[in-house]
């Protein structure tokens, strides 16, 4: 059986364009997949990912001998976290761009995820990652047009953080304009709809 786990980071929740579009790759990978296993972590809704502070790093670095109650419970809610990524076979990640970057919950979310020993480990020839063996698709909503230019930091930057974990099958769907008008809107849509046709298979 395969394991899908889909997250969405928009703050519109299921609403907004990435997540839609990301529920409609899943719906589709359903079709041709039916044994798939699906989980869904909307780090942005309710109880978000609570971003990195002094105190939550504290925990992470802190033998677990001698951690506190309040760092194990920090520790284990990072556990369960990266849980769900070692049992995963396919993530798909909706992705919106906020300001030229990647939602602060999602940053807040990798940081729970990048754990020295558990995620990746440092050796002589540097980091070397150990969530292998994953695809990823990624489903990327912008309101301007940004895909290839030095304005999208945000493909180099989810690359390279999965990369460090271990994950290099990595494919981008894109859906950009949709600030700009109908018409770009539509076609923006629609060519990410396509492609989702064509990989869902």
């Amino acid at each position: 059986m395969t394991t899908l786990l889909q997250i969405n980071t928009s703050i519109y929740n299921g609403n907004g364009q990435s997540s839609q579009l990301a529920r409609q790759f899943v719906a589709a990978y359903r079709n041709s997949h039916p044994d798939v296993e699906v989980r869904v972590r909307d780090v942005a809704a309710g109880t978000s990912v609570p971003h990195l502070d002094a105190e939550r790093f504290g925990a992470f670095i802190a033998k677990p001998e001698d951690r506190s109650a309040a760092q194990q419970a920090v520790v284990e809610y990072s556990d369960t976290l990266i849980d769900e990524l070692k049992r995963a076979d396919v993530i798909v990640l909706g992705l919106p761009m906020y300001n030229f970057g990647v939602p602060s919950q999602l940053k807040a979310y990798f940081d729970h995820i990048a754990r020295a020993g558990v995620t990746f480990k440092y050796t002589d020839q540097g980091p070397v990652g150990l969530l292998t063996g994953k695809k990823v698709y990624v489903f990327a909503a912008r309101g301007g047009v940004y895909a290839g230019t030095p304005l999208d930091t945000q493909t180099s930057y989810v690359r390279d953080f999965l990369r460090f974990i271990g994950i290099d099958d990595v494919t981008f769907v894109y859906a950009e304009g949709l600030a700009r008008g109908a018409d770009f809107r539509q076609a923006g849509i629609a060519s990410a709809v396509a492609e989702i046709e064509k990989i869902a298979a």
